[in-house]
Protein backbone atom coordinates (compact mmCIF):
# COMPACT_ATOMS: atom_id res chain seq x y z
CA UNK A 1 0.00 0.00 0.00
CA UNK A 2 1.47 3.59 -1.00
CA UNK A 3 1.96 6.18 1.35
CA UNK A 4 -1.49 7.92 0.22
CA UNK A 5 -3.47 5.12 0.30
CA UNK A 6 -2.47 4.44 3.69
CA UNK A 7 -2.85 8.26 5.24
CA UNK A 8 -6.50 8.12 3.60
CA UNK A 9 -7.05 5.33 5.14
CA UNK A 10 -5.85 7.24 8.66
CA UNK A 11 -8.05 10.26 7.38
CA UNK A 12 -10.87 10.29 9.69
CA UNK A 13 -8.01 9.62 13.20
CA UNK A 14 -6.21 12.42 11.85
CA UNK A 15 -9.70 14.65 11.45
CA UNK A 16 -10.01 13.50 15.10
CA UNK A 17 -6.77 14.49 16.51
CA UNK A 18 -6.47 18.02 14.57
CA UNK A 19 -9.95 18.84 16.10
CA UNK A 20 -9.07 18.21 19.93
CA UNK A 21 -5.55 20.10 19.31
CA UNK A 22 -7.45 22.91 18.23
CA UNK A 23 -10.13 23.35 20.70
CA UNK A 24 -7.15 22.95 23.26
CA UNK A 25 -4.64 25.42 21.92
CA UNK A 26 -1.36 26.44 23.93
CA UNK A 27 0.77 29.66 23.76
CA UNK A 28 4.44 29.79 24.23
CA UNK A 29 6.88 26.81 25.46
CA UNK A 30 4.85 25.08 27.96
CA UNK A 31 1.88 22.91 26.23
CA UNK A 32 1.26 20.33 28.73
CA UNK A 33 -1.78 19.44 27.26
CA UNK A 34 -0.81 19.24 23.72
CA UNK A 35 2.22 17.39 25.06
CA UNK A 36 -0.04 14.72 26.49
CA UNK A 37 -2.44 14.46 23.03
CA UNK A 38 0.99 13.62 21.36
CA UNK A 39 2.44 11.27 23.55
CA UNK A 40 -1.54 9.46 23.55
CA UNK A 41 -1.13 9.40 19.76
CA UNK A 42 2.55 7.77 19.52
CA UNK A 43 1.75 5.67 21.74
CA UNK A 44 1.78 1.43 20.70
CA UNK A 45 4.32 2.45 18.03
CA UNK A 46 7.97 1.44 17.92
CA UNK A 47 9.68 5.01 18.79
CA UNK A 48 12.41 6.17 21.14
CA UNK A 49 10.30 8.88 22.74
CA UNK A 50 11.67 12.14 25.43
CA UNK A 51 10.35 14.92 26.11
CA UNK A 52 11.86 18.51 26.63
CA UNK A 53 12.95 19.76 29.59
CA UNK A 54 12.99 23.36 29.79
CA UNK A 55 9.87 23.35 26.87
CA UNK A 56 6.80 20.82 26.14
CA UNK A 57 8.82 19.47 23.51
CA UNK A 58 8.54 15.80 22.15
CA UNK A 59 11.20 14.04 20.51
CA UNK A 60 10.53 9.91 18.97
CA UNK A 61 13.53 8.46 17.12
CA UNK A 62 12.40 5.62 14.59
CA UNK A 63 15.01 3.11 14.19
CA UNK A 64 14.96 1.55 10.50
CA UNK A 65 15.88 -2.08 9.64
CA UNK A 66 19.23 -1.60 8.18
CA UNK A 67 21.86 1.07 9.56
CA UNK A 68 22.07 4.25 7.84
CA UNK A 69 22.17 8.26 8.52
CA UNK A 70 19.28 9.91 10.05
CA UNK A 71 16.58 12.35 8.48
CA UNK A 72 14.14 14.80 10.50
CA UNK A 73 10.88 15.61 10.03
CA UNK A 74 8.92 18.93 11.98
CA UNK A 75 6.10 19.89 13.24
CA UNK A 76 5.40 22.78 15.19
CA UNK A 77 2.68 22.33 18.03
CA UNK A 78 1.98 26.16 19.27
CA UNK A 79 -0.95 28.61 18.79
CA UNK A 80 -1.06 32.19 19.00
CA UNK A 81 -2.61 34.61 21.50
CA UNK A 82 -5.83 35.37 19.17
CA UNK A 83 -9.45 35.08 20.02
CA UNK A 84 -11.33 32.73 17.44
CA UNK A 85 -14.07 34.13 15.32
CA UNK A 86 -15.28 31.47 13.80
CA UNK A 87 -18.40 28.92 13.42
CA UNK A 88 -17.03 25.62 14.44
CA UNK A 89 -18.03 22.76 16.00
CA UNK A 90 -14.71 22.42 17.24
CA UNK A 91 -13.36 25.94 17.84
CA UNK A 92 -11.15 26.80 20.56
CA UNK A 93 -12.61 26.07 23.93
CA UNK A 94 -9.48 28.59 25.84
CA UNK A 95 -10.97 32.38 25.75
CA UNK A 96 -7.84 34.49 23.53
CA UNK A 97 -6.35 31.39 22.08
CA UNK A 98 -6.25 29.94 18.95
CA UNK A 99 -4.91 27.87 16.06
CA UNK A 100 -4.56 30.84 13.84
CA UNK A 101 -1.59 29.33 11.77
CA UNK A 102 -2.08 25.57 11.60
CA UNK A 103 0.39 24.07 13.67
CA UNK A 104 -2.70 21.69 14.80
CA UNK A 105 -2.33 20.68 10.96
CA UNK A 106 1.25 20.44 11.47
CA UNK A 107 1.29 18.26 14.70
CA UNK A 108 -1.22 15.87 13.19
CA UNK A 109 0.45 15.71 10.06
CA UNK A 110 3.51 14.82 11.76
CA UNK A 111 1.66 11.93 14.22
CA UNK A 112 0.24 10.66 11.11
CA UNK A 113 4.12 10.48 9.49
CA UNK A 114 4.88 8.29 12.13
CA UNK A 115 2.30 5.90 11.74
CA UNK A 116 3.05 5.57 8.12
CA UNK A 117 6.60 4.78 8.62
CA UNK A 118 6.58 3.10 11.51
CA UNK A 119 4.62 0.18 9.48
CA UNK A 120 7.57 0.02 6.74
CA UNK A 121 10.48 0.66 9.42
CA UNK A 122 12.24 -2.36 8.16
CA UNK A 123 12.48 -0.47 4.68
CA UNK A 124 14.59 2.54 6.18
CA UNK A 125 18.31 2.62 6.30
CA UNK A 126 18.63 4.47 8.87
CA UNK A 127 16.74 6.60 11.58
CA UNK A 128 13.78 9.02 11.14
CA UNK A 129 14.00 11.99 14.06
CA UNK A 130 9.96 13.43 14.81
CA UNK A 131 10.52 16.88 16.51
CA UNK A 132 7.38 18.19 17.90
CA UNK A 133 8.45 21.32 18.76
CA UNK A 134 6.44 24.33 20.99
CA UNK A 135 7.41 27.65 20.78
CA UNK A 136 7.17 28.75 17.06
CA UNK A 137 5.74 31.90 17.11
CA UNK A 138 8.20 33.85 18.78
CA UNK A 139 9.81 31.85 21.46
CA UNK A 140 12.36 30.23 19.39
CA UNK A 141 11.54 26.66 20.26
CA UNK A 142 13.79 25.17 18.17
CA UNK A 143 16.88 26.98 19.26
CA UNK A 144 15.71 25.43 22.41
CA UNK A 145 14.86 22.24 21.15
CA UNK A 146 18.81 22.03 19.63
CA UNK A 147 20.07 23.28 22.80
CA UNK A 148 18.50 19.94 24.55
CA UNK A 149 20.18 17.70 21.59
CA UNK A 150 16.99 17.24 18.90
CA UNK A 151 19.79 17.16 16.48
CA UNK A 152 21.75 14.47 18.36
CA UNK A 153 18.65 12.33 19.20
CA UNK A 154 19.37 9.44 16.88
CA UNK A 155 22.94 9.72 17.59
CA UNK A 156 24.43 11.59 14.75
CA UNK A 157 23.41 14.76 12.96
CA UNK A 158 20.71 14.12 10.47
CA UNK A 159 22.00 14.28 6.93
CA UNK A 160 19.19 16.42 5.84
CA UNK A 161 15.85 17.71 7.68
CA UNK A 162 11.95 18.82 6.21
CA UNK A 163 9.44 20.89 7.76
CA UNK A 164 6.01 21.69 6.50
CA UNK A 165 3.53 24.58 6.71
CA UNK A 166 -0.26 25.25 5.72
CA UNK A 167 -1.45 28.52 4.52
CA UNK A 168 -5.43 28.99 4.88
CA UNK A 169 -4.90 31.57 1.91
CA UNK A 170 -2.14 32.28 -1.15
CA UNK A 171 -2.56 28.62 -2.33
CA UNK A 172 -5.22 26.48 -3.45
CA UNK A 173 -6.48 23.43 -1.10
CA UNK A 174 -3.36 20.32 -1.84
CA UNK A 175 -1.08 22.05 -3.95
CA UNK A 176 2.61 21.94 -2.06
CA UNK A 177 5.31 25.05 -2.55
CA UNK A 178 8.99 25.35 -2.07
CA UNK A 179 11.98 26.93 -3.74
CA UNK A 180 16.15 26.71 -3.30
CA UNK A 181 17.44 29.33 -1.18
CA UNK A 182 16.30 32.10 0.99
CA UNK A 183 12.22 30.92 1.51
CA UNK A 184 11.04 33.17 4.21
CA UNK A 185 12.90 36.30 5.59
CA UNK A 186 14.51 37.14 8.96
CA UNK A 187 12.51 39.13 11.43
CA UNK A 188 13.79 41.65 13.78
CA UNK A 189 12.60 44.17 16.14
CA UNK A 190 13.51 47.87 15.89
CA UNK A 191 12.78 49.89 18.87
CA UNK A 192 12.86 53.71 19.29
CA UNK A 193 12.17 56.20 22.09
CA UNK A 194 12.03 59.87 21.17
CA UNK A 195 13.06 62.21 23.92
CA UNK A 196 12.15 66.10 23.78
CA UNK A 197 10.56 68.72 26.27
CA UNK A 198 7.10 68.63 27.16
CA UNK A 199 4.99 71.90 26.87
CA UNK A 200 1.75 73.56 26.00
CA UNK A 201 -0.03 72.60 22.72
CA UNK A 202 -0.55 76.05 21.94
CA UNK A 203 2.89 76.79 22.22
CA UNK A 204 5.42 74.00 20.71
CA UNK A 205 8.30 76.85 20.08
CA UNK A 206 8.94 76.58 23.80
CA UNK A 207 8.99 72.83 23.58
CA UNK A 208 11.03 70.01 21.84
CA UNK A 209 8.02 67.94 20.17
CA UNK A 210 8.89 63.99 20.12
CA UNK A 211 5.83 63.08 18.04
CA UNK A 212 6.68 65.67 15.16
CA UNK A 213 10.37 64.78 14.79
CA UNK A 214 8.98 60.70 15.58
CA UNK A 215 6.46 61.02 12.71
CA UNK A 216 9.11 62.43 10.67
CA UNK A 217 11.71 59.17 11.30
CA UNK A 218 8.63 57.15 10.42
CA UNK A 219 8.41 58.16 6.76
CA UNK A 220 12.67 59.25 6.29
CA UNK A 221 12.77 55.19 7.24
CA UNK A 222 10.80 54.03 4.38
CA UNK A 223 12.40 56.57 2.20
CA UNK A 224 15.71 55.30 3.60
CA UNK A 225 14.68 51.47 2.52
CA UNK A 226 14.05 52.48 -0.83
CA UNK A 227 17.17 54.59 -1.78
CA UNK A 228 19.73 52.31 -0.12
CA UNK A 229 18.72 48.75 -0.85
CA UNK A 230 18.05 46.95 -4.31
CA UNK A 231 14.62 45.93 -4.84
CA UNK A 232 15.63 42.36 -5.72
CA UNK A 233 17.45 41.60 -2.52
CA UNK A 234 13.96 43.05 -0.78
CA UNK A 235 13.91 44.55 2.95
CA UNK A 236 10.93 45.68 4.30
CA UNK A 237 10.84 48.20 7.76
CA UNK A 238 6.71 48.37 8.88
CA UNK A 239 5.73 50.50 11.84
CA UNK A 240 3.37 48.92 13.62
CA UNK A 241 3.81 50.65 17.01
CA UNK A 242 3.43 54.48 17.39
CA UNK A 243 2.58 55.95 21.29
CA UNK A 244 2.84 59.65 22.41
CA UNK A 245 1.24 61.99 24.34
CA UNK A 246 -1.75 62.06 26.60
CA UNK A 247 -4.09 64.84 26.12
CA UNK A 248 -4.55 66.94 22.77
CA UNK A 249 -3.05 70.89 24.22
CA UNK A 250 -0.58 68.60 25.63
CA UNK A 251 3.24 68.19 24.26
CA UNK A 252 4.70 65.21 25.88
CA UNK A 253 8.59 64.46 26.89
CA UNK A 254 8.45 61.64 24.83
CA UNK A 255 7.52 59.34 22.16
CA UNK A 256 8.14 55.34 21.46
CA UNK A 257 7.91 53.32 18.48
CA UNK A 258 8.75 50.00 17.25
CA UNK A 259 8.91 48.68 13.74
CA UNK A 260 9.36 44.58 12.53
CA UNK A 261 12.64 44.65 9.99
CA UNK A 262 12.53 41.49 7.23
CA UNK A 263 15.85 40.56 4.98
CA UNK A 264 16.64 38.11 3.36
CA UNK A 265 20.52 38.31 3.02
CA UNK A 266 22.97 38.33 5.43
CA UNK A 267 24.35 41.64 4.18
CA UNK A 268 21.62 44.00 4.37
CA UNK A 269 20.45 42.52 7.93
CA UNK A 270 23.81 44.23 9.03
CA UNK A 271 23.75 47.34 6.94
CA UNK A 272 19.57 48.13 7.64
CA UNK A 273 20.50 47.91 11.58
CA UNK A 274 22.75 50.73 10.63
CA UNK A 275 20.91 52.65 8.82
CA UNK A 276 17.96 52.56 10.55
CA UNK A 277 20.16 53.84 13.53
CA UNK A 278 21.47 56.29 11.75
CA UNK A 279 18.41 58.02 10.12
CA UNK A 280 16.90 58.06 14.15
CA UNK A 281 19.56 59.72 15.36
CA UNK A 282 19.95 62.07 12.30
CA UNK A 283 16.49 63.02 12.21
CA UNK A 284 16.68 63.74 16.08
CA UNK A 285 19.40 66.23 15.88
CA UNK A 286 18.04 68.38 13.49
CA UNK A 287 15.07 69.04 15.35
CA UNK A 288 17.29 69.59 18.57
CA UNK A 289 16.40 66.44 20.41
CA UNK A 290 17.24 62.95 21.52
CA UNK A 291 16.64 59.28 20.24
CA UNK A 292 17.51 55.99 22.11
CA UNK A 293 17.63 53.26 19.25
CA UNK A 294 17.73 49.47 19.80
CA UNK A 295 17.74 46.72 17.80
CA UNK A 296 16.23 43.08 18.53
CA UNK A 297 17.49 40.02 16.35
CA UNK A 298 14.55 37.84 15.59
CA UNK A 299 14.75 34.97 13.52
CA UNK A 300 17.16 34.72 10.80
CA UNK A 301 16.39 33.72 6.93
CA UNK A 302 14.97 30.51 6.72
CA UNK A 303 17.41 29.39 3.51
CA UNK A 304 16.49 25.60 1.91
CA UNK A 305 19.42 23.34 0.17
CA UNK A 306 19.01 23.34 -3.58
CA UNK A 307 19.29 19.74 -3.53
CA UNK A 308 16.98 19.04 -0.81
CA UNK A 309 14.24 21.47 -1.84
CA UNK A 310 14.76 20.26 -5.58
CA UNK A 311 14.52 16.66 -4.01
CA UNK A 312 11.29 17.53 -2.19
CA UNK A 313 9.59 18.74 -5.24
CA UNK A 314 10.38 15.53 -6.97
CA UNK A 315 9.45 13.44 -4.08
CA UNK A 316 6.02 15.04 -4.24
CA UNK A 317 5.49 14.48 -8.15
CA UNK A 318 6.12 11.19 -7.54
CA UNK A 319 3.81 10.87 -4.57
CA UNK A 320 0.85 12.46 -5.90
CA UNK A 321 1.56 13.13 -10.12
CA UNK A 322 2.16 16.54 -11.71
CA UNK A 323 0.24 19.55 -11.20
CA UNK A 324 0.43 19.14 -7.28
CA UNK A 325 4.10 21.01 -6.30
CA UNK A 326 5.28 24.16 -7.60
CA UNK A 327 8.65 26.51 -7.79
CA UNK A 328 7.54 29.38 -5.74
CA UNK A 329 8.78 32.30 -8.29
CA UNK A 330 9.83 34.67 -5.02
CA UNK A 331 10.51 33.71 -1.13
CA UNK A 332 7.62 34.67 1.74
CA UNK A 333 7.86 38.01 3.65
CA UNK A 334 6.67 36.04 7.00
CA UNK A 335 9.70 34.22 8.99
CA UNK A 336 10.44 30.93 10.77
CA UNK A 337 11.90 29.51 13.56
CA UNK A 338 12.40 26.34 11.56
CA UNK A 339 15.14 28.29 9.82
CA UNK A 340 17.71 27.54 12.91
CA UNK A 341 17.32 23.63 12.43
CA UNK A 342 18.56 24.81 8.11
CA UNK A 343 21.75 26.65 9.91
CA UNK A 344 22.43 23.41 10.75
CA UNK A 345 21.16 20.64 8.62
CA UNK A 346 20.53 20.83 5.00
CA UNK A 347 16.90 20.65 4.30
CA UNK A 348 13.50 22.35 2.47
CA UNK A 349 10.89 23.79 3.83
CA UNK A 350 7.52 23.49 2.10
CA UNK A 351 3.93 24.79 2.31
CA UNK A 352 1.03 23.27 1.54
CA UNK A 353 -2.53 25.06 0.72
CA UNK A 354 -4.94 24.36 3.35
CA UNK A 355 -7.51 27.44 2.05
CA UNK A 356 -11.31 25.38 3.03
CA UNK A 357 -12.50 24.59 -1.08
CA UNK A 358 -15.51 26.42 -0.61
CA UNK A 359 -13.01 29.88 -0.06
CA UNK A 360 -11.22 31.41 -2.79
CA UNK A 361 -7.29 31.48 -1.67
CA UNK A 362 -6.91 35.38 -2.90
CA UNK A 363 -9.41 36.36 -0.40
CA UNK A 364 -9.73 33.86 2.72
CA UNK A 365 -8.45 35.12 5.37
CA UNK A 366 -4.64 35.07 6.17
CA UNK A 367 -2.54 32.68 9.00
CA UNK A 368 -3.19 34.50 12.10
CA UNK A 369 -6.07 35.97 11.33
CA UNK A 370 -9.20 35.20 14.05
CA UNK A 371 -11.16 33.89 11.41
CA UNK A 372 -8.67 31.91 9.64
CA UNK A 373 -9.73 28.71 8.68
CA UNK A 374 -7.90 25.20 7.14
CA UNK A 375 -9.07 22.06 5.37
CA UNK A 376 -8.75 18.99 6.78
CA UNK A 377 -8.84 17.26 3.98
CA UNK A 378 -4.61 17.94 3.03
CA UNK A 379 -4.24 16.35 6.81
CA UNK A 380 -3.65 12.76 4.87
CA UNK A 381 -1.53 14.61 1.99
CA UNK A 382 0.84 16.33 4.37
CA UNK A 383 1.22 13.52 6.46
CA UNK A 384 2.18 11.04 3.01
CA UNK A 385 4.79 13.67 1.90
CA UNK A 386 6.11 13.74 5.59
CA UNK A 387 6.94 9.93 5.25
CA UNK A 388 7.49 10.15 2.13
CA UNK A 389 10.20 12.43 1.92
CA UNK A 390 11.91 10.51 5.14
CA UNK A 391 11.70 6.94 3.29
CA UNK A 392 12.98 8.06 -0.09
CA UNK A 393 15.70 10.02 1.57
CA UNK A 394 16.75 6.54 3.51
CA UNK A 395 16.19 4.08 0.85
Amino acid sequence: MSFTEAAQDMRDELIRLRHSLHTTPEVGLHLPRTQEKVLAALDGLPLEVTTGTALSSVTAVLRGGRPGPAVLLRGDMDALPVAERNDLPYISQLPGQMHACGHDLHTTMLAGAAHLLSARREELAGDVVFMFQPGEEGHEGAKHMIAEGVLEAAGGRPVAAYGMHVVSSMLPPGLFASRPGPIMAAADVFSVTVKGRGGHGSSPHRALDPIQAGCEMVTALQTMVTRTFDVFDPVVVTVGSFHGGSADNVIPDEARFEATVRTFSKENRVLVKRRLVEVVHGVAAAHGLHAEASFGMGYPVTVNDAGEADFAGRTADELFGAGRYFVAPQPVMGSEDFSYVLEEVPGAFVFLGACPPDLDPATAPYNHSPEALFDDGVLPDGAALYAALAHSRLS
